[in-house]
């Protein structure tokens, strides 16, 4: 009974009374508020959307309108005014890759194809990059360029790529046009996955638009395990960890011990995993529920033995269409050793780029284009046997690697980033003062264990689990789910957390 009147409270203290202002709040972008799966409104929302999908669901073209209308919502009240950002791009796109389609003379299909990557890598460098290169010119050459008032609109990063896979796989003929406008606006504003991927291959997506509409107990059950997974990584692991232990360490590096220090770049090794990957659960879990595959994102990565085998684990849609749109078309391995050394570097370098307009971002990429490239060339000399003692190694190798990367993509500058390994770097061993640490932060070091630990449990674990919430009856289901948002909301020190993505 407490629980249920703690969650009554939250539903009042959230949601309020409903008035007009409410009501006003509810749909009305307020940029101090955007919209999050893990926030109360977005539970509410969705569950009248849903109600009224489920309905729809023999109606073909309405059901596309309908929800076409609800992700451009979203967006709006993710991003602002920069909803109409995303219809031009998809009208631009879905033009061009019309023309692209229909021409048969080989120079006007080049010529619509570099359009639309000017376009659209033209828009992403203007809202993501322009204060960025304003910034250097100004360093380089003493200027005096004064920054623009640009805000970067969530998501572009994203749908940006998507757009552009279409369009590329329409050149390549490997894919037909969609048979509608409001078809590709479906593809390009699904909002489950819209500001924060995983990003979708048209090829992958597209034809499910048009088959029958079909959800299973199965898909029903899993789904809802997803989500509620998701909502448990996001909100309850990786923003305990962060707002209370990661962040405070990285803000003051040297206001903390080496012990700190440490502790701190494994905890926001958990927390980005959490963070990212529960976002890709519910957004998986979402679009199950509507009766739509989207692909798996992680794949426990801190299990890679290999830089090369983590980026088959980690983000899994951007390093494929990094290595299929990026790495293939600059060459690939077809031109030589010394051309794919180059090719495999520049893409992690780009890809860093992408994260963000920084160049700490290029020093992650770059870390981690060389670990490939080493990878690469001595792959051809050494062969290590394959055993657990090797296996164990390499996995402990591999991650510390990518946790030292890490540094440079949380840290708000070099000399952060240096700090905290300058810090790390006068580790030593001190019984007592580690344990005066680890029980003055034991809920933080309780949550990053649980994180590791729900990071390496089996695969066959996993599915034990699953089956096990498969055979709770739905009311239960239900409840739980209230449960965890409320958790959520009792969990949060200022309200619902963005998720880390969307910066990017």
């Amino acid at each position: 009974m407490s629980a249920l009147f703690s969650l009554q409270n939250w539903f009042l203290e959230t949601v309020g009374i409903v008035d007009l202002e409410t009501l006003k709040n509810w749909f009305t972008y307020n940029p101090k508020q955007p919209l999050l799966f893990n926030s109360a409104l977005f539970l509410g929302l969705f569950l009248i959307f849903y109600a009224i999908y489920i309905l729809s669901r023999k109606t073909h073209y309405f059901r596309i309108t309908y929800v076409v209308l609800f992700s451009v919502f979203f967006y709006y009240k993710c991003s602002g005014i920069y909803f109409w950002l995303l219809i031009f791009s998809s009208v631009v796109d879905y033009a061009l890759s019309r023309l692209i389609f229909e021409e048969t003379k080989q120079g006007y299909r080049k010529f619509y194809m570099i359009l639309s990557l000017l376009i659209n890598l033209g828009m992403l460098a203007y809202f993501k990059y322009t204060n960025f290169l304003i910034d250097n010119f100004n360093t380089l050459f003493d200027g005096t360029m004064k920054f623009e008032d640009i805000i970067l609109p969530v998501g572009i990063s994203f749908y940006t790529f998507q757009t552009l896979s279409y369009t590329i796989d329409v050149y390549r003929r490997e894919l037909e046009p969609t048979k509608s406008f409001m078809d590709f606006l479906f593809f390009v504003s699904f909002f489950p996955q819209l500001v924060a991927g995983p990003i979708v291959r048209a090829s992958d997506f597209i034809p499910q638009i048009y088959e029958k509409l079909k959800l299973t107990k199965e898909d029903f059950n899993r789904a809802l395990f997803l989500i509620i997974g998701g909502l448990i990584k996001k909100a309850v692991i990786s923003d305990y960890i962060s707002t209370n232990f990661v962040d405070r360490v990285f803000d003051a590096p040297n206001s903390y011990t080496a012990f700190e220090n440490l502790m701190a770049s494994y905890g926001y090794a958990i927390q980005i995993y959490c963070d990212f990957s529960g976002y890709s659960d519910i957004a998986i879990g979402l679009a199950l529920l509507m009766g739509f595959w989207l692909p798996d994102n992680f794949r426990t990565p801190y299990q890679s033995g290999s830089i090369t085998e983590f980026w088959r684990r980690w983000h899994i849609s951007l390093s494929t269409w990094l290595r299929d749109y990026l790495y293939i078309s600059m060459g690939g391995n077809r031109k030589g050793k010394i051309r794919t050394y180059f090719n495999l570097f520049m893409t992690m370098l780009l890809g860093g780029l992408w994260h963000g307009a920084s160049w700490k971002f290029v020093v992650w990429g770059v870390l981690h284009g060389l670990a490939l490239v080493v990878e690469k060339f001595f792959g051809q000399f050494i062969k290590l046997p394959k055993n657990i003692v090797v296996r164990t190694i390499q996995v402990v190798l591999t991650f510390h690697f990518v946790v030292f990367c890490w540094l440079f993509f949380r840290a708000k500058d070099f000399e952060t980033a240096f700090q905290v390994i300058q810090n790390i770097g006068k580790l030593t061993f001190d019984f007592n003062q580690w344990q005066t640490i680890i029980l003055g932060y034991k809920n933080v070091f309780l949550l990053i264990a649980i994180g590791v630990i729900w990071h390496f449990i089996p695969v066959k674990g996993i599915a034990f689990m699953q089956k096990t919430f498969s055979s709770i009856p739905l009311l239960v289901k239900a409840i739980l789910l209230g449960l965890i948002y409320w958790v959520v909301y009792a969990t949060a020190s200022a309200g619902a957390q963005p998720f880390i993505y969307f910066q990017f």
